[in-house]
């Protein structure tokens, strides 16, 4: 079996979303996007550059071939505009110069270029791990690529309305996201769960139903890893998923051009809402406009929308260092469930799992500030959904409210982490699709 081919992209940054809030409800969700490289403090940089060297240099490497930033033109070279034209020749080195250009002449802040150069080494390691023979070219060409929309963002910054629909041209930014992402993911050790489920989704939204899959949440890249595995299968899901992304991965620099290549409702995260007291006011309102842009969209019908009840990106546990599922909230879970059922055509519940933390795992503990450490790494992911999760079968034997409630988002907790299980069972546990049960059959729909 064969891995996808990797494919250089010419088109922008792929968003990843997650879920925040959106008022008491949906304050709990937070971003899903595609990692922001970490701090890098100089004497630091130095030791990862020369480590990043040595490591090409093992491999018969040196300085590298000069590769097309295919379909991207340097702002540096042109002025902060949209060019067409010529492609320019990069290696490695002239990269990094070009970097810190920006940075000393002002035109990129001295912290974004510093995170940009730490995320070039820690891309290239992970790349260069997954043994396709152009790797070296694709990585240095989507790291010029992203160079290219930061900068031009920096210098005339896009601004995310409640709903924000992907920027497909005149630059593709979903296909850009894409193929940053697909060089991170081992194919041959990656698992669908019951890829006919989300058939039968794709016909129920092309009937004009609606459907919300509640979700944990477990990197920035969740998005783009959702769409990679189901693009052969499901292009139009994987096209047209609406995700709830949190304030963070649309204010921060090294984010913004991923998320405008992603559907997104924009909110304000609970965990992140009282980090300045001056504005709490002003995220309240703007989680109240989401808010009613959401329920816009799914009284249209057609729409596909991820949430992760959690509040935020799963964490391995304290004590045993093992990764699970985040427990979900029931006051977001039943919020949704009713905006849902109020939206004046069918709708539909899925409990969805995902493993994929090793790609781009996020710090031990939640960060206030913009620019969390991250590692980045090649391996193998796993989705999989089971069947839709209806309300009144789940609690027509309850008391009252509260317990339905409790009862019906403890009944999607434990399907995603019975997933999740079987998932972690295939890819860390080399089992592969043998771990497959009577409620999960697990399938590579890419092969």
């Amino acid at each position: 079996m064969h891995a996808p081919p990797l494919v250089a992209f010419a088109g922008g940054a792929c968003p990843a979303s997650a879920a925040s809030s959106l008022s008491p409800w949906l304050a709990s969700l937070r971003p899903a996007i595609v990692a922001a490289p970490a701090r890098l403090l100089w004497f630091r940089r130095g030791a990862l550059r020369l480590e990043a060297k040595a490591a090409w240099r093992a491999t018969g490497g040196g300085r590298g071939p000069r590769v097309p930033a295919k379909g991207a033109v340097l702002a540096s070279y042109m002025g902060a505009e949209e060019v067409v034209g010529p492609l320019s020749l990069l290696d490695e080195e002239e990269l990094i110069l070009h970097i810190r250009k920006e940075r000393d002449n002002g035109k990129l802040p001295a912290d974004v270029a510093i995170n940009l150069e730490e995320l070039y080494y820690n891309y290239r390691n992970a790349v260069l791990q997954n043994g396709d023979p152009n790797a070296y070219e694709i990585m240095l060409s989507n790291m010029t690529a992203l160079f290219d929309r930061v900068l031009l963002d920096v210098q005339n910054p896009f601004t995310f309305p409640p709903y924000h629909k992907a920027v497909r041209e005149p630059f593709d930014y979903y296909m850009f996201g894409q193929n940053y992402i697909r060089p991170l993911v081992d194919f041959r050790n990656s698992y669908v769960g019951n890829i006919s489920l989300f058939h039968d989704m794709e016909e129920k939204l092309h009937q004009g139903h609606n459907v919300v899959l509640m979700s944990n949440h477990q990197t920035e890249a969740d998005p783009a890893i959702i769409a990679l595995l189901l693009e052969k299968t499901n292009p139009w899901i994987s096209e047209n998923i609406v995700y709830v992304a949190g304030d963070r991965v649309v204010t921060d620099p090294l984010c913004k051009p991923f998320s405008m290549g992603r559907n997104l409702i924009c909110v304000y995260s609970k965990k992140h809402m009282n980090d300045f007291p001056e504005l709490i006011e002003m995220k309240r309102r703007s989680n109240t406009r989401s808010l009613k842009e959401m329920a816009l969209l799914l009284r249209g019908g057609s729409q596909l929308i991820w949430i992760a009840p959690s509040g935020g990106r799963d964490r391995p546990n304290p004590s045993t260092g093992e990764w699970y599922p985040a427990h979900f909230d029931s006051s977001t879970v039943d919020n949704m469930r009713r905006l849902l059922e109020h939206a004046g055509v069918p709708g539909h519940i899925y409990p969805l799992s995902l493993l994929c933390y090793e790609v781009m795992p996020p710090p031990q503990q939640v960060e206030k500030e913009i620019g969390e450490q991250r590692v980045i790494s090649f391996h193998g992911v796993g989705l999989s959904a089971t069947e839709e999760t209806k309300y009144g079968d789940i609690t027509c034997h309850t008391k009252n409210a509260d317990e339905g409630r409790e009862l019906f988002t403890n009944t999607l907790y434990n399907s995603v982490v019975n997933q999740y299980n079987v998932l972690k069972s295939a890819i860390f546990r080399d089992r592969g699709a043998a771990v497959s049960n009577n409620a999960i059959s697990l399938s590579q729909p890419w092969r």
